[in-house]
Order: C-alpha cells, then structure tokens, then sequence
C-alpha cells in the first residue's frame, strides 16, 4: 500500500485552497522579468529560463513572507529535460548526523500529489547502506523545509508532472568531511542533465529570538552583538537592516565562488544562522567533484546577457533576488533572510 506524506503545512504555512494557490504561484512567477538581474557580478543580466541551469537554491519561509523570492529561482529552471528532482532540506525538528531519505512513495500538495522516486531511493541504499537513515513519517510531516518547496515544484513541472519524480534528502548536522562524502555520493546524479537539484535554505536568522544580533558597520570596523534589550536604534551610522545585508551578502559572494572551503570558512568567522548551509555544503561539494579549483577559478566571471552560457563555458552559480522578512532598525527588532539562485553546469 502506497504510504503518503500529507502537506502537513497546508492551512497555516500557505493556502490549502489548490485554485487559490494556484493563482498566488502564477501570480508570483508573473512577476519576475524576463531578464534579472544578478546580485553577483554587479550588472550582469541572465534571461530566465537559465538553459543548462542544473541547481536552485531558494527559502523555507512561509509563502506569504518567501513566495515572492523563492519565484526567481524557479523562473530559472528550464523544465524541458528534467525528469528527476533531487530535494535537498535541512532538519529542523530532528537531529541527524547523516542524511535522511523518505520512505514515502508520494508527497502531498493542494495541486496533487508527487511521486517520490523509490527506485533511485533504493539505489543510493544499495551503493552506500548506512550512510543514509530513513526519516519517519513524523520527521518527515514536520519538517517544512522540504514541503515548503513542494508547491512550487508542482506549479513549475506541471506540464509534464505525470514524468517528473522527487528524491526528498533531509540533510542533517554535518561536518565539513561528511558534507564532502554527500556531495561524492551525489555528484554523479548532479552531472545527469536530466536530474534538477533544488537547494532549501533561508539566509540570516537575526534578533535575540534567534540568539543572533551581529553589527558591523563598515568593512574595517568591529563586528560585534548587540545587546537583546537595547532600545536604540543602530550603535552606527549604517542602519542594522543594511549591516544584516552586507553579512548575506558576503555569504552569497563565498557561495557563488562554488568553493566548499570557502562557504565553510565564511560560516566559520561569521557564524551566520543561514539554516540550510548544510545542503548548500552537499551541493558546493557535489561541484568541488565534478571540478576542480582550477577550473573553477577559470569559470567565467559574468553571464553571457542571455541566460543560455555557451557549452564551452565554466560552471557558474549566481544569485537573482534577495529580501528580508522586514528591516531590523533597533535591537529588539528581528528577521529572516531569504535569498534565490541557480547553478550553471556546462553539457
């Protein structure tokens, strides 16, 4: 008897209505120009679809607050070949020190009902056993960083959703060497064009609700927390919601590098609370062993204008949108940071 995970979160973290979501989808992928413009190199356009776009990396927040950035990385995704969807999430409720994988045949959402690829699920079981836990349903139907996602994937696919498959991964607490191990077990997967990873994350978590108040002013100054029951606005001239930025931002540039090392080094001297760095981890290291640093370094520092990147070209990954839940002005203030991007990988 087929076992179905339920969209858990329907009702309170986005619509169950299937015609009213429906609509905010669309009404959110309408939204994003043909052409976007990338954070990162400043002035650089790609159209969307991104063709050879391999990767996303889009947030977990509830629709009302995410929906609108989680719309540029899916307007990226050109669907033509893709056939299988790795999806990866952190875990929120349960701690793992592995990666976990669902053993459920179908995920619900209020647009219908996608397979999860038991075939592959086995496969990666086969060839690597006790590397991989199961997740429980429970573990599974709490969790919203994958379901957040699951709509989306749905709207997007949904002209041919009868072929598209989902391989759900529930990414655990990892280290820097476990992170690495995932991202050989997945790279193979990664190099297949008919494979689409998709990358669950939101960005800093700031405010003393979330144990996280670091300020910076300037680049030469010193970064320091804030005290929780301060009242004042900013100690400088740069507002906190600018400060919270400029961190992201720095983050996003480690990221974009495609370099495991240096995604785990940012994180290392910022501590940013950014909740899916271990699934950004698992795909910089699934990249890290499809290339190595010299081609990296060599891969072309500015998108060819049109989104399409010709065949000879290097692996890219670029951020197209970035907000925040709302702007921090004052240490009691709080919010969540939600960035969108897409990986390049040339044929």
């Amino acid at each position: 008897m087929a076992q179905i995970r339920e969209a858990t979160h329907a009702g309170s973290w986005y619509t169950d209505n299937g015609e009213q979501l429906n609509n905010q989808l669309q009404t959110w992928l309408d939204s994003v120009p043909a052409a976007v413009s990338e954070i990162e190199p400043e002035g650089a356009i790609c159209t969307v679809p991104v063709r050879g776009a391999r990767a996303i990396i889009g947030p977990h927040a509830g629709l009302s607050y995410s929906g609108a950035t989680a719309a540029y990385a899916y307007k990226c995704i050109d669907v033509s070949k893709v056939r299988r969807v790795f999806l990866l999430g952190p875990s929120h409720h349960v701690y793992l020190e592995k990666c976990a994988l669902s053993k459920c045949n179908e995920y619900e959402t209020p647009l219908g009902n996608l397979i999860v690829d038991q075939e592959t699920v086995q496969e990666l079981r086969t060839k690597w056993g006790d590397e991989w836990q199961t997740m429980s349903l429970k573990a599974d139907e709490d969790e919203h960083s994958l379901e957040m996602h699951l709509p989306f994937i749905y709207k997007v696919f949904e002209e041919h959703i009868d072929q598209l498959k989902l391989v759900p991964i529930m990414v655990g607490n990892l280290r820097f060497g476990k992170e690495q191990r995932y991202g050989e077990m997945l790279a193979p997967y990664l190099a297949d064009e008919q494979n689409f990873f998709i990358i669950s994350s939101d960005f800093c978590h700031w405010g003393s609700r979330f144990r996280y108040t670091l300020y910076q002013e300037s680049e030469d100054s010193h970064a320091a927390h804030l005290g929780a029951r301060a009242r004042s606005g900013a100690p400088g001239k740069l507002p906190i919601w600018e400060s919270i930025k400029r961190l992201d931002w720095k983050g996003m540039e480690a990221i974009a590098t495609m370099s495991h090392e240096a995604f785990a080094q940012y994180l290392a001297e910022t501590e940013n609370t950014i909740c899916g760095r271990h699934p950004i981890g698992v795909i910089l290291a699934a990249i890290n062993t499809l290339y190595s640093p010299d081609q990296l370094s060599k891969a072309s520092s500015a998108a060819s204008g049109d989104g399409s990147a010709t065949n000879d070209s290097g692996p890219r990954l670029r951020f197209v949108k970035y907000d925040q839940s709302s702007k921090v002005f004052i240490p009691s203030d709080s919010s969540v940071s939600y960035a969108s991007a897409y990986l390049y990988l040339p044929s």
